[in-house]
């Protein structure tokens, strides 16, 4: 299996965030310290998002901060992809 390649996904209702591990540098952005949502992003726990651990706003936010793309969101509602 190409792990490149792997795209996850997980909803709210709301939006849809999407991971792509192969493109994850772990840079804890998502998760740690005083800008981190760790109950959205948690990497302790499987799966490690949990779409309903937050606002979507909030959870936009966080997706928008992070530095290799490989979290980003849909809106249910719309099919283009926020990065």
């Amino acid at each position: 299996m190409d792990t490149k390649n792997i795209v996850k996904e997980y909803s709210n209702g709301e939006i849809t965030i999407v991971w792509k591990p192969g493109l994850c540098i772990h840079s804890t952005v998502c998760w740690c310290d005083e800008e981190g949502l760790p109950a959205v992003f948690n990497p302790q726990k499987r799966p490690w998002i949990n779409p309903n651990g937050a606002s979507t706003g909030q959870i936009i936010a966080q997706i928008e901060k992070c530095p290799s793309g490989a979290l980003s969101y849909y809106r249910n509602n719309n099919t283009d992809t926020k990065t």
